[in-house]
This record gives C-alpha cells, sequence and structure tokens, in this order.
C-alpha cells in the first residue's frame, strides 16, 4: 500500500485532538513511514504575519491575506509549503511532477516576491507516522482514504476541503458512524 498523494480523512471516532475533523494530504508514504500535512485547519495567522515575523519582506499583496495552517503536530515551530508547481527548491519532497513540500527559505522569497509557485498553502508542523503506524491506525478505522485531488486544496476554501474530499467518495460526512466495525 502507497498512499503517497492521498488524502486521509479522520473518521468521526478519531480521538486525537490534533486530527478530529482534519483532511490530510499524505506526501510520503513508503516501508520507513508516512508525512503529510493538514489542509483544512488555519490558525491564527495570515501570511502576511508570518513573513513579518521570519523578517522576509512581503511585496506579493495577493497573498497577504492567506492563512497559515496547523500541519500537524510535528515541529510546529517550522514552516512546512505544500505547492504547485513542484519546482526547483532547496528542500523539497517531490511528491510527483505536479506537487512539493517545501522547507527551505528560498520558497517564502519567492512566494513574498510573487514568483513560482503560485499555488501554496503554508504550514506549521507536519503529520508523521513511524513505519506500520498509519497502516495500524487504518486497520482500526480510524482514517478514510480516497486519491487526492489537488484542486481541493488549491481551489476551495478550508471549511469546504472536507465535505469536497468526502463526496469525492459520494460520502456525506454527516452518515458517518462514531462506531468503528470489523468485518
Amino acid at each position: 500500500m502507497n498512499l503517497t498523494h492521498h488524502f486521509l480523512i479522520a473518521m468521526p471516532s478519531m480521538n486525537d485532538p490534533n486530527f478530529s475533523r482534519t483532511l490530510t494530504y499524505i506526501a510520503e508514504h513508503s516501508e520507513r513511514g508516512a508525512l503529510g500535512v493538514i489542509v483544512n485547519r488555519p490558525i491564527d495567522m495570515d501570511l502576511a504575519g508570518l513573513f513579518e515575523r521570519v523578517d522576509i519582506p512581503l511585496a506579493n499583496t495577493r497573498v497577504a491575506q492567506q492563512p497559515v495552517y496547523f500541519g500537524g503536530p510535528v515541529q510546529t515551530d517550522r514552516g512546512f509549503v505544500l505547492h504547485r508547481p513542484a519546482g526547483e527548491w532547496n528542500a523539497t519532497l517531490s511528491v510527483n511532477p505536479e506537487i512539493g513540500l517545501t522547507s527551505s527559505r528560498d520558497i517564502l522569497e519567492a512566494v513574498a516576491n510573487d514568483e513560482l509557485p503560485h499555488d501554496v498553502l503554508i504550514s506549521l508542523g507536519y503529520s508523521g507516522w513511524d513505519a506500520g503506524q498509519l497502516e495500524q491506525e487504518l486497520a482500526d478505522n480510524a482514517w478514510l482514504t480516497t486519491p487526492a485531488d489537488i484542486s481541493i486544496i488549491f481551489d476551495l476554501p478550508p471549511e469546504e476541503r472536507l465535505a469536497a474530499a468526502m463526496q469525492s467518495m459520494g460520502i456525506d460526512f454527516a452518515n458517518l458512524s462514531e462506531d468503528a466495525g470489523h468485518a
């Protein structure tokens, strides 16, 4: 099983408050574990505030009001940029030719100057799973998975993303039970 470029949809029974009602984009999944970012949980900070905090002048007023996201509970003091196109940056995990996840300052400087990439989601922190951990959580019915539709991330407001991912599977979140079952 490889869930790279998939969404994880937290089931209603998810007890971990970090992941309750979240939509997580998986940027890497291998036998060593998985890494992703939550894409529907904005925090009380916009990009103008973030760029001021990291001392990068923001000339790109188009993105100033975009929210910063809680990407997950790991390294919440560090920024991660999910972006399209993937491009060439100093520290990028290339998900596929279209999508990258970058943690280096050079991408922030490019965004500040209205250079590529044009589609960005900037988070503080990421979500990570050790080898076998995500597979166990899937077996425990903690998550639904579906291939990622990147337009859900970049074309919809954050409050619509979870429902849109569910609808792509033909499921209404309100109809999901909090009770887990096994066949």
